[in-house]
């Protein structure tokens, strides 16, 4: 019985046999003693995931992804919402590994995180998702924010923009450094003044310093005409402070977000964004550690997926 009712042992007896056991066991109300399996085998099959911000619609799909791998493995998922307080991060990895967990999904790296050294010291496998380190000593799963900035970059040339700002991401995490490099890269390549592509660096992820970093933007230089966020909450954020001066999205300025976090389609006007695969920045991340758990290959893997650019009603010619 206990092959029938194991995900990694199913495989072994007859699907109808496995199924008759499995409505059996229903029946009578049994379930695996998860507590007892890891005492005998050793194994708690129990992994991690460290979320910045669980309220960030954008991890919904990753944190699916990711559950829909790691079940079919048999594991369960812990996830945390540890915010951006390195010490707090650091106690909970250690809680965890004293609860045996076999490995950490992190959402939460910054370009240099001492988590990750932590975590190599305590041997515990761990993959990076939606972010990346300087050092690559890990394994990560990403989006390629460089090419999803230039597509949008190229989109509001295409439209006429030639004075375009950028409301970048906190420059410490590899999403805000690398979308604006990805910025300034493709803004050079169009030969657009850089006097006319003016950044600031919002200080969070957050709608309300994507308002405040877009007032700052049109200090230095109120005559833009297209703005392109570093998320699409920061981009929400913009559309608040441009709604504050009496300004129309896109009548009077157009406005790209990043990532097309569920919803975004709904506001108004419908944001155009660079979509994400977030769902399978999840799965990817969750085959990647489920390998290094069970030592299926050591070697560390950067796997970059493409983005695509969504056009709406955000933006439009000049």
């Amino acid at each position: 019985m206990s092959r029938a009712l194991n995900p990694t042992t199913r495989g072994l007896i007859g699907k109808e046999t496995s199924e008759r056991i499995e409505r059996a066991a229903k029946k009578l109300g049994y379930y695996p003693n998860a507590a007892a399996a890891s005492l005998r085998t050793g194994r708690s099959k129990l992994i991690g995931v460290f979320l910045p911000d669980i309220s960030n619609p954008v991890f919904s799909p990753i944190l699916s992804g990711i559950a829909e791998v790691t079940s079919d493995a048999g594991f369960a998922t812990i996830v945390a919402d540890v915010g951006s307080e390195a010490r707090s991060q650091t106690e909970l990895m250690f809680e965890l590994v004293a609860r045996r967990v076999e490995g950490l999904v992190l959402a939460t790296v910054s370009r240099n995180d001492d988590l990750v050294q932590q975590c190599m010291n305590e041997r515990l496998p761990v993959v990076l998702v939606n972010r990346a380190e300087s050092l690559m000593r890990v394994s990560s799963v990403t989006s390629d924010d460089v090419h999803g900035m230039r597509l949008a970059i190229e989109h509001l040339h295409g439209l006429g923009h030639r004075r375009i700002g950028h409301l970048a991401g906190p420059q410490h995490l590899s999403t805000g450094f690398l979308r604006s490099n990805g910025f300034k890269e493709a803004v050079a390549t169009l030969g657009i003044d850089p006097a006319d592509a003016p950044i600031v660096e919002s200080s969070a992820y957050t709608r309300p310093a994507g308002a405040a970093a877009m007032h700052a933007l049109r200090e230095l230089r109120p005559d833009l005409t297209a703005v392109v966020a570093s998320n699409d909450l920061v981009a929400l954020g913009a559309y608040d402070a441009l709604r504050d001066v009496g300004l129309s999205v896109p009548d009077d300025i157009s406005v790209v977000g990043h990532n097309d976090m569920p919803l975004v389609d709904m506001v108004h006007p419908p944001l155009t964004t660079i979509r994400i695969s977030h769902r399978e920045l999840g799965r990817e991340a969750a085959r990647l550690l489920m390998s290094e758990i069970n030592h299926d290959g050591s070697a560390r893997r950067s796997i970059v997926l493409a983005p695509e650019l969504v056009v709406r009603s955000s933006t439009r010619k000049v």
